[in-house]
């Protein structure tokens, strides 16, 4: 009897190897009830104000229970997989949601690591395609991962979308060795070392630091037993020590050192709040994107994507100019981490070292002694018109009987001559295959815009410019928060229409 021939059996396909996030997100998720707990104060108030002191702890008990199941099941029902050229997260405690995300869609892997993370070795990840426009959220976003396998994911990507290069093991999650491209070798365009960053923060000198000082000792004044403000009660105390007489005779010397105080309020504020967002501050050219990372306490790395960048924004002050310190920033399709309009690629640095990022992005810099065309000083009468109204409110004051009131006119007269004055900074020229547009007196800002990134351009006049034969063209360029424009105001008509052709003609052929 012959055997019945057996039929093939399939071999079963491997299972997908999903990943959970790191434990260590239940203890981000106990951090977090700090600012969430804000929310419930009201109840705990409510409480208290009808006499249910007995049931304030039970509730706050309450509030940490429900809370950290909630952190818990959201750990237990997200996981994600990182397969050959996708990644695909799995979320939803209730309703679950599945999202697929090709790497060829991914334009940005961010590393965000806060304090915590940092200390416990995690970070999170951000994925970004630019489905949503510039300025949103990221599309996705895996909250705690080991920071290597962070890492390590971010290389993989970016050897996936690079061009085909060696290909080098990487260590994986169980420790074995696997294949993965190498990209090319990052080149470091600027950095920021201590020194730098303190003399960038004495020149940022935050007037915001004088008012929360200002905010704190009226707080405190409720509390001590004298009136800091009063002069007075000052002087009371230093009867105490016998030293009332030699306070009186030298009062300028208080108000000279209230004013020092005040100023080292203001550098010390500076100095802190640029070490903090800048500290370790690199800025590195990848193959396809230029890459920064930075910060003390709250660790980002964020990619701009070179092909994405729409235009150049070089800012600087009236004083930090005279040292010839700038600010780079770049307008791009692709969003911020930090939730920015425009990127801050370099945040303090010469011009000198400021044209090799340009030159990485072919945005190159317009001279200072080029032929740079003026705006209509017509652009001052804004100013002129608030000069005039500060003028009548002050004079019809003084007819009231208030001698304050002459303030309104000296005011109206320096108003008038600034607007006058700063009038002169609005210039631009054209460059070829980009405008340059430079305006602000007190703030100078120069925007390097390529004639292909512009999206649309708009010729604007009304019954002051149409009889001067003027005309201000406004350019409509993508990224930032919105549909950004830039504009070169009051300007002659023709000369308006044959650069608004000449950039429309460049865009045509892009």
């Amino acid at each position: 009897m012959s055997e019945s021939p057996t039929a093939d059996v399939a071999a079963p396909l491997p299972e997908p190897d999903w990943q959970r996030l790191h434990p260590a997100t239940l203890a981000l998720a106990i951090v977090k009830l700090g600012p969430r707990s804000l929310n419930f104060l009201p109840a705990v108030a409510a409480l208290g104000f009808t006499g249910n002191w007995v049931y304030i702890v039970p509730a706050i008990l309450l509030f940490i229970l429900f809370s950290l199941v909630g952190a818990w099941l959201r750990w237990l029902r997200f996981r994600f997989l990182v397969g050959a050229d996708e990644i695909v997260i799995e979320s939803g405690v209730l309703s679950r949601q599945h999202r697929t995300i090709p790497f060829d869609r991914i334009q940005d892997v961010g590393i965000e690591q806060g304090l915590v993370a940092r200390a416990l070795g995690i970070a999170k990840v951000g994925f970004e395609t630019g489905a949503g426009g510039a300025g949103k959220e990221n599309d996705a976003n895996l909250d705690a991962i080991g920071l290597d396998a962070a890492q390590a994911l971010r290389t993989t990507i970016r050897a996936h979308r690079s061009a085909p290069v060696a290909v080098v093991p990487v260590a994986t999650t169980e420790g074995e060795a696997a294949p993965v491209a190498a990209a090319d070798e990052d080149k470091l365009l600027f950095a920021m070392g201590p020194r730098q960053l303190i003399i960038a923060g004495l020149f940022n000198f935050s007037l915001a630091a004088l008012a929360v000082v200002g905010a704190g000792m009226q707080f405190f004044d409720n509390l001590l037993p004298f009136n800091i403000f009063d002069p007075r009660d000052w002087v009371d105390i230093a009867e105490d020590y016998g030293l009332d007489q030699w306070v009186v005779a030298h009062r300028w010397v208080a108000g000279i050192g209230g004013v020092v105080s005040l100023l080292l309020i203001g550098f010390a504020s500076g100095v802190v709040t640029m070490i903090f967002a800048n500290w370790g501050f690199r800025l590195t050219r990848e193959p396809r994107s230029l890459r920064r990372t930075r910060g003390l306490t709250t660790r980002t790395d964020v990619a701009i994507p070179v092909r994405r960048v729409q235009a150049a924004i070089l800012v600087t002050g009236w004083f930090r100019k005279r040292f010839g310190w700038h600010e780079l920033r770049l307008q791009s399709l692709a969003s911020d981490g930090e939730k920015e309009k425009d990127h801050q690629v370099v945040p303090f640095a010469q011009l000198a070292d400021i044209d090799p990022v340009l030159a990485e992005i072919a945005i190159p810099r317009a001279a200072e002694d080029a032929d740079w065309q003026h705006s209509h000083r017509i652009v001052a009468l804004g100013g002129f018109v608030g000069a005039v109204g500060a003028t009548i409110g002050g004079l019809t004051a003084v007819s009231f009987g208030q001698p304050l009131g002459w303030f309104g006119p000296l005011t109206g007269v320096l108003i008038g001559a600034g607007s006058l004055f700063g009038a002169r900074f609005h210039r631009w020229i054209d460059l070829g295959d980009q405008v340059a547009i430079r305006r602000g007196m007190w703030k100078p800002k120069t925007t390097l815009l390529p004639h292909a990134s512009v999206q649309s351009a708009d010729l604007k006049t009304d019954f002051i410019l149409r009889p001067l034969g003027l005309a201000t063209l406004v350019f409509g360029v993508p990224g930032g928060s919105a549909l950004a424009s830039h504009e070169i105001p009051a300007i002659p008509r023709s000369v308006a229409e044959a650069l608004r052709a000449r950039i429309l003609t460049a865009k045509a052929r892009v």
